[in-house]
């Protein structure tokens, strides 16, 4: 009897420890090996989702970017001071460089026209794909000179008629409204974010029928007023994008950049607007 209870005693102990061990150690493998995989897939997931920041049009504000963040004010003042750096230069192009410039494009179009590509496409490509601010800058330079060779013949060729007062006239309205669609677009940014798209197609729709028409030797006023009411709808959409984006220097000059199309291109247009009001 003493025998047979030491026996099951043993057995009992031996078999429960040796079970339950196995078990709980089977439990424990199971729990660290199913937790890690479910975090480690998890958490890996979750940090890939948030690595970036994208919104509805597709603009990457930089996956797993690792600039520096820098204040709001800076980053306002970077903005302003690119815009108003590219403003000087054509400025300069246009006062000092106008007629030279007007001479070389009037016997040399093709040169032109092909040198304005090449550079505003390669200045564009840097200023987008590129995460440096030193190479973003290079862009917007490339970026600047054609266009303040178009702004240079456009304002020495009106100058050149009278048109000095149509001239100023055109870049107070451009400044104005430029202020203004910013001042709306900071209260209601989501509005103009949530626009992108359209005006990216409308803005490519009157760029064909104006092409088209260009061809046929016809003209339709009302386009010129289409572009500005596009560009300034540009202006409030690309500057709550430049608000809506990681503050670093580089998306400041890329913002810069953005704006900086919107006004070149409302500025030629409401001036060509009042040109054409003024013969009339």
């Amino acid at each position: 009897m003493s025998y047979n209870n030491d026996y099951n005693n043993g057995y009992n102990n031996g078999y429960n420890n040796g079970s339950n061990n196995g078990y709980n150690n089977y439990n424990n493998r199971y729990n660290y090996q199913d937790n890690n995989q479910y975090n480690y897939q998890y958490n890996n997931q979750y940090q890939y989702n948030n690595a970036g920041y994208d919104y509805n049009n597709g603009y990457n504000a930089g996956y797993g970017s690792s600039a520096k963040i820098i204040s709001s004010e800076m980053y306002n003042l970077i903005i302003g001071g690119v815009l108003l750096y590219g403003f000087i230069i054509n400025a300069i192009m246009t006062a000092v460089f106008g007629d030279s410039i007007v001479s070389f494009v009037l016997t040399n179009p093709i040169a032109f026209y092909i040198g304005y590509f090449i550079l505003a496409i390669a200045g564009t490509f840097m200023v987008r794909k590129s995460d440096n601010p030193v190479v973003s800058f290079i862009g917007y330079n490339l970026m600047v000179v054609p266009i303040g060779m178009v702004i240079a013949v456009s304002v020495t060729l009106y100058s050149a008629i009278g048109y000095n007062m149509i001239v100023a006239t055109a870049f107070g309205i451009t400044a104005a409204v430029t202020l203004v669609m910013m001042i709306i677009s900071s209260i209601y940014p989501n509005f103009f974010l949530s626009m992108g798209r359209t005006l990216g197609i409308t803005l490519l729709i009157t760029v064909v029928v104006e092409a088209i028409m260009l061809i046929a030797g016809a003209s339709l006023g009302i386009i010129d007023y289409v572009v500005v009411a596009i560009f300034c709808l540009y202006v409030g959409y690309d500057w709550a994008k430049a608000n809506a984006i990681e503050k670093t220097v580089d998306n400041a000059i890329d913002s810069a950049s953005e704006l900086y199309l919107d006004i070149v291109n409302l500025f030629l247009r409401i001036m060509k607007i009042l040109a054409r009001a003024n013969r009339n």
